[in-house]
């Protein structure tokens, strides 16, 4: 294979990056429409296929910003062809996503991307190699919202409306959480260049266990969880989204569990 043909395959769009937003496209029609046999598991599988989706542009807006900034080894990992199985770590991608969403409704990206910043000259560069990714998320959300602080919900379905909602939910827990200065997020990596040497040097060994102290907060502090998701309800309700609907989105992906009649009565 030519090297010009290398570059371009680099590029190209994975197919398993097309069968997720097949996925997606297909069961966000479900349930508009009320298709499926259960709403519960349709809207399971739209907010989860669409998640990925999230996931795997937030990987690539890392990349892509990389790729512009020096890091021409990007493409040959197979980071700019938007496939989640080069992003993938079991535990990272796969599990603690799936279980964090499940316990509490958090949205959390757990892919990675391996930048050699080595090749990255300029402090402003490495800052948006490292906010593109949840930026990415900041403007996921915005579309998720739209309908919603548009005022633009007439003849939206209510279970649609809950599963955008909660989508919506998602991605701003994910931005939120990235954007915290703590060693391992990419708030800290935006932080990170303007650091002295010495203090990099000192923080550098807590960076593999700062997602694990943020949850660990989270779910074992009672007053951070509820400052957290006061601070995410909030601006969930300056783009319109009230904190019923988001439940509610929640109470619909979670299919296993029995109807809540609150949100059987405002989907009527």
């Amino acid at each position: 294979m030519s090297t010009a043909a290398t570059r371009r395959s680099e590029w190209k769009i994975s197919p398993v990056f097309l069968g997720i937003v097949a996925v997606m496209a297909v069961t966000g029609w479900a349930v508009w429409t009320d298709f499926a046999a259960s709403a519960g598991l349709a809207v399971f599988l739209f907010v989860t296929s669409a998640w990925i989706v999230s996931l795997c542009l937030h990987e690539y807006a890392h990349a892509r910003t990389a790729h512009h900034s020096g890091d021409i080894t990007v493409g040959a990992k197979g980071y700019l062809t938007l496939d989640p199985l080069k992003y993938t770590h079991p535990l990272l991608s796969i599990v603690l996503p799936v279980v964090f969403v499940i316990m509490g409704g958090i949205g959390l990206p757990g892919g990675a991307v391996f930048i050699e910043r080595g090749r990255v000259r300029g402090r402003w560069k490495h800052s948006l190699i490292s906010a593109a990714g949840p930026l990415t998320n900041v403007l996921f959300a915005i579309v998720c919202t739209a309908p919603f602080w548009l005022d633009a919900l007439d003849g939206v379905p209510g279970v649609f409306r809950f599963a955008l909602a909660f989508l919506a939910l998602l991605q701003v827990t994910a931005a939120i959480l990235n954007f915290l200065p703590v060693p391992g997020l990419d708030g800290y990596g935006v932080l990170e260049p303007w650091l002295s040497y010495k203090v990099r040097r000192q923080v550098e060994p807590f960076a593999p266990f700062g997602l694990i102290f943020v949850f660990v907060l989270l779910f074992f502090v009672p007053e951070v969880y509820n400052a957290f998701f006061d601070a995410v309800y909030a601006l969930l309700d300056a783009l319109g989204i009230s904190q019923n609907d988001a439940y509610c989105g929640y109470q619909y992906f979670r299919f296993w569990e029995d109807a809540n009649p609150l949100c059987e009565q405002l989907v009527g």
